[in-house]
């Protein structure tokens, strides 16, 4: 194990800003090529769960170390300074890192950080990209997909026992991320997305740890007896995502826990008013499906995102083991 700086820069009052990466290499070199992995969290300072996931896969990594047989590159905290004041962006430019990507080394600090980074994870043969949600929202592990890559990544996706994996098409946005920067140079990238911002939750984080080693086993990284099982995930490929808005502001009070699976017309929750003591709307699903994201912060205006449901829309019915029946 090998920890080391990937960046650093000077601040104001002799402080310094420092990215670290630790290697985990295997005990013996192997003739032929290694493999390696990269485990990226932290691009956005106030999102938590992936740290926990990655202090789960070094403790596992220090536990185990005679299985390891290729490279395990871990990324703990890329925007150090978001994590140190508790914001999503990167402080005092107010920028989000993950929309700078690819950056240069001559550009001004954010566009630094994230040249750095890309070139220190290039050459990977798998990187995995660790978010969580914003405070106001929980969503199930899941795993989100560019369309342009999804030939090469959803075999990979998989393997990661998270419970849905969404392919989306791209969008300009998404050529400025640091999963399409990574892609483009060759280094199959998969997005996480789980739990809720400013906060971990360790049942994901297990489930996750599961996943990727399941993934590091299959791609011949780590070399183990132990079978990991994994759950088959839903699929983006064979249904649609469907938004559920709030009508009206207000308090909302949800029915349903999160990752449930629901049938059309289902309450998911109320929109009440505490000072008067009435229900301002009640909100039903549009539609069969699982619950993977839902109201984590009660408070919310008219337009606020409730709830996002994958199902479908074609006059089949939907079953609790993630299948479409006929």
């Amino acid at each position: 194990m090998n920890t080391t700086e990937i960046f650093t820069s000077e601040l104001p009052v002799g402080e310094k800003l420092s990215i670290k990466r630790t290697r985990f290499e295997p005990n013996e070199k192997s003739k032929n090529k290694t493999k390696r992995i990269s485990i990226v969290s932290g691009i956005h300072g106030d999102e938590l769960e992936g740290q926990l996931v990655i202090y789960l896969l070094a403790e596992w990594l220090n536990n185990n170390s005679d299985k390891l047989k290729g490279i395990v590159d871990i990324y703990p905290a890329v925007n150090s300074l978001g994590v140190d004041t508790i914001t999503r962006g990167f402080p005092l430019y107010e920028v989000d890192l993950n929309r700078t990507f690819p950056g240069s080394p001559n550009e001004f600090l954010p566009g630094q950080v994230v040249f750095a980074l890309a070139n220190d994870v290039k050459g990977s043969d798998i990187a995995i990209d660790i978010h969580s949600s914003n405070i106001f929202l929980r969503e199930i592990p899941q795993i989100r997909i560019n369309k342009e890559f999804s030939k090469s990544t959803l075999p990979l996706a998989k393997e990661l026992n998270c419970d849905f994996i969404w392919i989306h098409d791209a969008v300009t946005v998404l050529e400025s991320t640091f999963s399409h920067t990574m892609n483009s140079m060759g280094t199959k990238t998969l997005v996480v997305e789980m739990g809720v911002g400013m906060r971990l939750t360790k049942a994901y984080g297990h489930q996750l740890l599961l996943g990727i080693l399941n993934l590091m086993k299959k791609e011949g990284i780590i070399e183990c007896k132990e079978d990991f099982i994994t759950r088959e995930a839903f699929n983006s490929e064979v249904g649609e995502v469907f938004y559920l808005n709030a009508p009206k502001s207000g308090l909302f009070v949800p029915a349903l826990d999160h990752c449930a699976i629901i049938k059309k017309d289902e309450k998911i929750g109320d929109i009440v008013d505490p000072l008067t003591g009435i229900i301002h709307a009640t909100l039903n699903a549009p539609n069969d499906g699982i619950l993977f994201t839902l109201r984590e912060y009660p408070v919310v205006y008219e337009g606020s995102l409730i709830a996002r449901i994958f199902g479908v829309n074609n006059g089949k019915n939907w079953n609790s083991k993630n299948r479409i029946i006929k």
